[in-house]
């Protein structure tokens, strides 16, 4: 069956010479230059006499050093035969059609041209039109490239779902997954299902608050609606319908697919009383108003608290579980390599000034505490974030940060004249600026340039007229 759009049959013109008349051979050249993005005349030997090409990018491909040579001779091998078929046919008188030939290119990718060849004069001779699909090559390279990129990441998908699943199954503590606004039960774990004696299909589809008594109904709505409307709400102690017995019920919200849903956590007296002061150190770090996230060695988040969140603009805790704490702190990637390089060769870091960047482009300047913690099952990194644009008077490393609005400012107008208040200020501005950087890169010059973006020199000659450093020394540098 013959491909659409790939005609096997030519239908003639009717009366060719009483329309076209007597073309000359210019005009005829002209035809079949227009037909196609290139166009050869090939002898019966297969030598290209002539060639024609409307696009000059083509001779950037080494079109042009076709002339003379043997069509054969200018495909690549494995479309040596296509071409044989193709001269064969048309000294056979057959009907033409479309063959794709690749032509090799000094600039290392193959050119794709569509060739159909057709014989013109009884010495042999035949033209051949090909059309250029370098544009169909390369949209049909993005369109595999998407496909596999798609494949990638439905794996990589797929894999989360896994472990999700995995450790929502496997975890001892009974949880729910509820639809916010409608309060039924979306999924339950194993260790959910055995306090409430009903199995996992039995609890999918039920109204959530149905699980308890008629007393804890209202609380349990309450609660709910609380959490639905502020996005949080305080645990609350209720008793399951069955087995009248008491459990605590901790819900918290999150979004998937545009729709709001509850992880509801429901701990027995018992596991609350065996955590005793470590579940209260939780609620406590929970509640804090500064910032507080946990790490694994890599910088990856394993948890945070509301705080931070909060600073950061995300609206759950699975925004930002497994994201590197560098997408959010520094000015840069280095400022934020320097903070963790101190931290694992010293423990704990204290007072470290740097910028917070939130999801929609907010930015606030913060003071992080560090601590690592090597011990235990999962050594980790624990960090402390404050906020302190909004500090009257901030201090840094003993000065006194420069004024940061219009009223700071014009108080010192009248008393300073502005072309020097101009001068004074750059030259403070930008001494404060090189100290910083060198602070910042442990008095590594080089870096220091790097992160002010100034050559080597230029930072010399800076630290020269402020006086800054000992340039005797390059020890540093």
């Amino acid at each position: 069956m013959a491909s659409r759009g790939v005609p096997t049959t030519v239908d003639h013109f009717r009366s060719p010479k009483k329309t076209l008349g007597s073309l000359d051979a210019e005009a005829a050249a002209k035809l079949i230059a227009a037909a196609g993005d290139v166009a050869l005349i090939v002898d019966a030997t297969g030598v290209i006499r002539d060639l024609a090409f409307s696009d000059s990018e083509l001779a950037k491909h080494g079109f042009e050093s076709w002339l003379g040579q043997r069509w054969q001779d200018v495909v690549t091998v494995e479309c040596r035969q296509k071409v044989d078929e193709l001269i064969k046919d048309a000294s056979a008188g057959s009907a033409p059609r479309w063959r794709q030939v690749n032509h090799p290119s000094p600039r290392g990718n193959d050119v794709p041209v569509q060739y159909c060849a057709v014989e013109v004069a009884s010495d042999g001779r035949i033209v051949a039109v090909g059309r250029d699909l370098r544009t169909l090559a390369n949209l049909q390279q993005r369109l595999v490239d998407t496909q596999q990129s798609m494949e990638r990441e439905y794996a990589r998908v797929r894999h989360s779902e896994t472990r999700y699943r995995l450790l929502f199954q496997i975890t001892s503590e009974p949880v729910l997954i509820v639809d916010g606004m409608s309060q039924l039960v979306v999924e339950a774990n194993t260790a959910a299902s055995r306090i409430l004696g009903k199995s996992v299909k039995k609890l999918a589809g039920r109204a959530f608050p149905e699980l308890f008594d008629a007393d804890s109904v209202k609380k349990v709505q309450e609660n709910l609606t609380s959490m639905r409307a502020a996005g949080r709400a305080d645990p609350v102690t209720v008793r399951l319908a069955d087995s009248r017995q008491e459990v605590l019920v901790a819900p918290s919200a999150f979004r998937q697919d545009g729709s709001l849903l509850f992880l509801v956590r429901m701990v027995l007296p018992s596991a609350e009383a065996g955590a005793g002061p470590r579940t209260r150190l939780f609620d406590v770090v929970e509640k804090l108003p500064d910032g507080f996230v946990v790490t694994d060695l890599d910088c990856r988040i394993l948890s945070a608290n509301t705080a931070f969140l909060e600073l950061v603009q995300a609206g759950s805790q699975e925004q930002v579980l497994s994201q590197k704490l560098g997408k959010w702190i520094g000015r840069h990637a280095m400022e934020f390599n320097i903070l963790v390089t101190n931290l694992r060769e010293h423990g704990t870091v204290r007072h470290f000034f740097t910028l917070l960047r939130g999801e929609f482009d907010s930015s606030e300047e913060v003071e992080i505490s560090a601590v690592s913690v090597t011990s235990g099952e999962q050594p980790c990194f624990g960090f402390t974030i404050r906020g302190v644009s909004r500090r009257p008077d901030v201090l840094i490393n003993g000065r006194r940060e420069l004024p940061r609005s219009v009223e700071q400012l014009t108080q010192l107008v009248g008393r300073v004249a502005l072309r020097d208040l101009v001068r004074e200020s750059t030259d403070v501005i930008e001494r404060l600026c090189i100290e910083a950087a060198l602070e910042l890169t442990g008095d590594n010059r080089a870096s220091a340039a790097d992160i002010l973006g100034l050559s080597r020199q230029s930072l010399y000659s800076k630290l020269r007229r402020h006086g800054l450093g000992d340039l005797d020394s390059d020890s540093n540098a």
